[in-house]
């Protein structure tokens, strides 16, 4: 055989297509495999043509093209096909050979293919990579975990292909995050971030176009401005673009014509459902996934607006200082985003003994993923200073924005309650807010309300933590005839 290559991907849809021509382009030579054998003819006969490629008709011939220790990366459907590919590339691996799931894959099954895989005696990484189809092309972030061993090895390949930030432009965008299932972790906690993000936009863009009646051409200049500021962001950014794009056909605005349904690929009901096994309120993304379960009941929705009656969504006041106020209300509902999802990530770390850098996280989603943001920079000093910061609310740039914000927040929050607006992510983020920095909540009478119909037992406030009581409620209750 012809040399030798340096690396090996499995599955070349469009993601996997172009993350083999970004590693190429950094140097090495690849191997290539498709279950269909044609779609890898197409690849080494079109976009791969000329380059450094070997295409291979099968796992085996992959596998016998590669350098040791073999790295072969996959980039197939998240579930069963993962095990299907992982046991027909192990009977043509030796010792030391590494595996690399770069799919969208529940945490749990990588925590179970990195102990299978090594005990196998082969090296095993769970890798989150976001930036979609031209983040894996030109940069993305990448969340290695997995076998520790595997990291000297794939850090050269990964972190010349990932995403680029800092002042010379020269701080990869990838970082090894920890063992077994933490990459794959980090990044549904990205991917449920994402949805918060999304929707707090989409609530912005809302209050605008129906609370001040905002033509598409307005709304791009304010985006426009708002990507200026402390929401400089890929996802402003694109909603900026959007604004702008008229349909070929019709020459109407492109966004008015899109059926507000929103699909969903499940990463976002995932982090909730861990959340509520952990135990942490991880409220925001919780109501971005229902807004989108909601957005899917269109027919649902259209006989009800027939029906059900509302106020007029017409806001009366400036109209300047309100955009300025949605701003606001945007930027301290996303700051409750983020500390949602960091606390969400320490809880896992305690849970899983991951030794998550927090401030590395932040720092592997700064460029090429979809919720890179100038704001992430911010993250990453609040860590660095504080490495055990419990919730990023208490780091003081994080709350004195908040405090700055949080007049403009209320008013947008009750002016959408006023005009009939929906604001499901701006209301959950002022709540959690409130909810945090109270030093007593109404729970009290919740546990009461327990330890009355279920002997649940309670703690007092006058007692020592972690000693126990229960009151016989109907004994001493006051007679209610």
């Amino acid at each position: 055989m012809s040399e030798l290559c340096d690396f090996g991907l499995i599955g070349l849809a469009v993601m996997g297509e172009n993350l083999a021509l970004n590693v190429e382009s950094r140097g090495n030579r690849v191997a290539v495999y498709n279950r269909t054998t044609s779609v890898m003819e197409d690849f080494v006969n079109g976009r791969a043509k000329g380059k450094a490629f070997v295409g291979c008709k099968t796992v085996e011939e992959l596998c016998k093209s590669l350098k040791r220790p073999r790295k072969v990366m996959m980039m197939v459907k998240a579930g069963p096909a993962v095990d299907a590919v992982i046991k027909e590339l192990t009977p043509y691996l030796e010792p030391g050979d590494i595996i690399i799931d770069g799919g969208n894959t529940y945490y749990a099954d990588t925590e179970r293919r990195t102990k299978e895989v090594e005990a196998a005696g082969f090296l095993y990484s769970g890798t989150g990579v976001s930036g979609g189809e031209e983040g894996a092309l030109k940069g993305p972030s990448m969340m290695p975990g997995g076998s520790p061993d595997s990291w000297p090895h794939l850090k050269p390949i990964f972190q010349a292909i990932a995403a680029k930030v800092g002042p010379n432009g020269d701080i990869p965008c990838c970082e090894w995050v920890g063992p077994r299932g933490a990459g794959h972790y980090v990044k549904m906690v990205h991917n449920g971030i994402e949805y918060g993000d999304m929707q707090l936009i989409c609530e912005a863009y809302s209050m605008l176009k129906e609370g001040l009646g905002l033509s598409n051409d307005e709304l791009y200049e304010v985006f426009a401005e708002w990507n200026t500021g402390e929401l400089d962001s890929y996802l402003i950014e694109i909603t900026r673009d959007i604004f702008s794009v008229k349909d070929p056909e019709t020459g109407k605005d492109m966004v008015d014509l899109v059926l507000d349904t929103a699909g969903a690929k499940g990463t976002g009901k995932w982090m909730s459902q861990l959340a509520l096994d952990l135990g942490v309120p991880s409220t925001l993304v919780t109501e971005a996934v229902y807004a989108r379960g909601l957005s899917a009941r269109k027919d649902e929705r259209v006989r009800a607006s027939k029906l059900l009656k509302g106020p007029n969504p017409k806001y009366a006041g400036d109209k300047k200082q309100f955009i300025e106020q949605v701003r606001q209300a945007l930027y301290a509902s996303k700051i409750v985003s983020y500390a949602q999802g960091f606390v969400q990530l320490q809880a896992a770390a305690v849970e899983h003994d991951w030794p998550l850098n927090y401030g590395d996280c932040a720092m592997l989603w700064r460029g090429g993923c979809i919720i890179r943001a100038v704001f992430l920079d911010r993250i990453k000093e609040a860590f660095d200073k504080s490495p055990k910061l419990e919730n990023l609310l208490l780091a003081p740039y994080f709350a004195d924005a908040v405090d700055k914000a949080q007049d403009a927040w209320r008013h947008v929050v009750s002016q959408a309650a006023l005009l009939g607006i929906p604001v499901p992510a701006f209301y959950t983020a002022l709540a959690y807010y409130d909810g945090f920095r109270r030093e007593r909540l109404p729970a009290n009478l919740l546990q009461s309300q327990r330890d009355y119909f279920g002997a649940h037992t309670y703690e007092r406030t006058d007692k020592p933590r972690g000693e126990f009581f229960h009151t016989e409620w109907i004994e001493l209750r006051k007679d209610p005839s």
